[in-house]
């Protein structure tokens, strides 16, 4: 099931003292394993210019994705028409491997020309509410930024090393569910 926003006007050009607006359509968030055209899907998420984004493919080309990440998982788009604005992943495991934690929100990803506009607070909201709906009352995320999570209602957790050997940040944000596997 797709959820829809309508994002009623973005800017089309801005100066110093004056922002254009222009009316834009809806944009919604699909899952990209229950979509018909991955091959097109798959060619906008490696386009796109962000290291994680190859580990990403390699998952969806080798058909691992789901072996990698826990078992089960969803990589949400934020579609734009055809146009891909951004993506993030809900899965059972991610970079931190500990199964005591589960679910996790990973591949966070906005494309640069849509950021300044919490397109990431949209995917950020779909996994959680996805999530909740399995049962879970708490979601995690791995991260080396500072602040960007933490304006969305996530809280720090520890430092672990991840998957890579890097020292990454935890995260995580109660959702008020029942915790149980999917």
């Amino acid at each position: 099931r797709a959820m829809t926003w309508h994002r009623p006007y973005r800017i089309s050009s801005t100066n110093r003292n004056l922002k254009m607006y222009e009316k834009v359509g809806p944009m919604e968030v699909i899952n990209y394993f229950a979509r018909d055209k991955k091959a097109e899907l798959l060619a906008q998420i490696e386009a796109c210019d962000w290291g994680a984004v190859r580990f990403l493919g390699e998952l969806l080309r080798k058909g691992t994705f789901f072996d990698m990440l826990g078992g089960w998982g969803a990589l949400y788009l934020l579609m734009d028409g055809e146009k891909l604005v951004a993506f993030g992943t809900l899965t059972g495991q991610d970079a931190i491997r500990d199964e005591s934690m589960t679910p996790w929100i990973g591949f966070v990803f906005v494309q640069p020309e849509y950021r300044g506009h919490r397109y990431s607070q949209l995917l950020l909201n779909h996994c959680e509410a996805e999530a909740a709906k399995l049962g879970y009352s708490k979601i995690y995320i791995g991260t080396d930024h500072i602040g960007l999570y933490e304006k969305y209602g996530y809280i720090y957790m520890e430092n672990r090393v991840d998957y890579w050997g890097d020292d990454t940040r935890i995260l995580f944000k109660e959702l008020g569910g029942q915790d149980h596997e999917p």
